[in-house]
């Protein structure tokens, strides 16, 4: 049933499931199995695609699907940080700026500069590394989530966020970690080991760095940790691979 509430919560499948906060909250652990979900869907439609689109096209319609399958929760949250992070604030202040459902112009820069980074990066992926990298991107952005609402204070007394920072304790984070773990040695091993390895260092980067600047994290910032981690997987990789540093 977690399973289930993280899926429904993350993504945009109507299971129309009756579930109690509580769950929400419990689900976490099984942020990085939905990813793993996303991903395998991402694979399976490029190979799909590879078929009869050229190699460009393919790599927008991936970013679209894992937009609009989301709901654009994580993008939305990205662009409510941006505008929180902007300018001379103080906490409060910058809080308040993130309850405004307008985009902000600091919003709309980042987001383009973030789907053009994840576009060029993930065209930069070889071919022999691409459906890996498909699968392993939104697990390990997922599993960065978690990690920044175990370790990281929460930034609001109330919130959609809050109910995550509630249930956060070693025992979620845990399984989140071993799922994002297991995967990332199955599909790489020691590669894989070095991505998730980076992707720990950007989360602990950003988080700390929001944290800071918000007196605390939330659910727009988590989700904008999700949308960035995504796009230090693909850009670790590129760098790995271009500077033939990938054990195929």
């Amino acid at each position: 049933m977690r399973f289930l509430a993280a899926l429904q919560f993350l993504t945009i499948i109507p299971l129309h499931l009756n579930i109690k906060q509580d769950e929400i909250g419990k689900s976490q652990c099984y942020f990085p199995l939905v990813g793993l979900f996303l991903g395998l869907i991402l694979a399976g439609l490029s190979l799909l695609l590879n078929l009869f689109l050229p190699f460009a096209l393919i790599n927008i319609l991936l970013i679209v699907l894992l937009v609009t399958s989301t709901g654009a929760l994580h993008l939305d949250g990205f662009l409510d940080t941006c505008d929180g992070i902007a300018g001379h604030r103080t906490p409060h202040e910058r809080l308040a700026v993130m309850r405004d459902s307008r985009a902000g112009g600091f919003a709309v820069i980042g987001t383009c500069c973030l789907l053009l980074l994840k576009y060029i990066s993930l065209n930069t992926i070889p071919d022999i590394n691409r459906i890996t990298t498909l699968i392993l991107m939104p697990v390990l952005g997922r599993w960065g989530a978690v990690y920044a609402i175990f370790f990281y204070p929460y930034a609001r007394p109330h919130g959609l966020g809050k109910i995550f920072k509630e249930h956060a304790n070693w025992h979620n984070f845990f399984l989140a970690t071993l799922t994002a773990l297991i995967v990332a040695i199955v599909l790489w091993r020691l590669p894989g080991l070095i991505t998730m390895l980076g992707t720990w260092i950007i989360v602990l980067g950003m988080a700390g760095h929001l944290a800071k600047k918000f007196g605390g994290l939330t659910g727009d910032t988590y989700g904008a940790i999700i949308e960035v981690t995504e796009t230090g997987v693909l850009i670790i990789i590129s760098l790995l691979s271009y500077n033939h540093w990938f054990w195929t």
